[in-house]
């Protein structure tokens, strides 16, 4: 059976944090799970577009100004999220950049690595303990197919190069560092008896304000026919998150679109490159993303329920 929209489960009672929630696939994402009853965070580094989704999506929302490019603002946003609530259901790790204007991050770290990685890692991290008592809670980070193109190591020196701001490869480092962060997220949430799962999608190709950046003039019209073949709108390229934080029998750890070499098309189980399977890279990032964003994560077991729960989940075994 094809999963769609149809299949999202009532979401009534769970509180979710949708990052990069201000438009394209985050935006998409924020609506539907608040259209299925959800309360959800919308985390923006613009309050004021935020608002806007907020007036757009309707249901239950609130704003969190968040800007993954500093770690102070991730300290800030994830203090207010412990000040308002005492749980966390779903964490849907999905902003991101791609060629951005900037080369570092506040915090003097290479922009995509900064961003897409860091910023999430620290953000899990200090909210992790409002989640691993809370039964059917996951985290789901949003990768890329670009992950493939990641060569090179994932080391304290790239992660502080400023070279890679126009570099696709720079782009598929971090999203290698996503699928290898969640990879290993999940083998010790596992470990510890957490009752969160920690998954991975990624959309396929949408056109969304991601590719707006990209600084290379005569790559423009090659990406726009591309696109024209390949891509889904911003709607379908947020099924794969979307099945990954509500489907209760998720069918592995790692969704995308399952058509035209995975840049469209229903969510399926998506294929990863042999670099985003290896668990000593996995436990290596993880170690440099302690040391570089200070934050360790503490891994309390499950306590008992604390809510509903959405079904037994396949990948591990445990109620997801």
């Amino acid at each position: 059976m094809t999963w769609s929209i149809a299949q999202v489960p009532d979401l009534s009672r769970r509180t979710a944090l949708v990052t990069g929630a201000s438009g394209g696939i985050g935006r998409e994402t924020a609506r539907v799970l608040a259209a299925h009853g959800a309360h959800v965070v919308l985390a923006c580094r613009s309050a004021e577009r935020g608002r806007a989704v907020a007036e757009w999506a309707g249901g239950s929302t609130e704003v969190l100004e968040l800007d993954l490019a500093s770690l102070d603002s991730v300290h800030g946003a994830t203090a207010r999220v412990r000040d308002r609530h005492g749980r966390l259901d779903l964490l849907v790790n999905n902003a991101g950049v791609m060629f951005p204007s900037y080369g570092r991050t506040a915090d003097g770290f290479e922009a995509h690595f900064g961003v897409n990685h860091l910023g999430h890692f620290a953000l899990t991290g200090l909210l992790l303990d409002l989640m691993t008592a809370v039964p059917g809670s996951r985290i789901v980070t949003v990768a890329s197919l670009a992950h493939r193109a990641g060569f090179g190591p994932l080391d304290a020196d790239r992660a502080r190069s400023a070279a890679g701001r126009r570099s696709v490869m720079a782009y598929g480092r971090s999203k290698l560092a996503n699928l290898l962060f969640a990879r290993e997220l999940g083998r010790r949430l596992t470990a510890a008896g957490a009752a969160t799962l920690s998954l991975a999608a990624h959309p396929g190709l949408s056109p969304t304000a991601l590719w707006h950046g990209d600084p290379r003039a005569l790559l423009r019209p090659v990406v726009a026919a591309g696109m024209r073949w390949l891509a889904q709108p911003p709607e379908a390229a947020a099924l794969p998150s979307l099945r990954a934080a509500t489907d209760p029998r998720v069918p592995d750890d790692y969704l995308g679109p399952g058509e035209r070499f995975g840049s469209r098309g229903a969510p399926v189980p998506a294929r990863s490159s042999r670099a985003a399977r290896d668990a000593v890279a996995q436990a290596r990032l993880w170690e440099l993303s302690e040391e570089l964003t200070g934050v360790r994560y503490a891994f309390a077991s499950t306590l008992g329920p604390v809510g509903p729960a959405m079904g037994v989940c396949p990948v591990t075994g445990t109620r997801g």
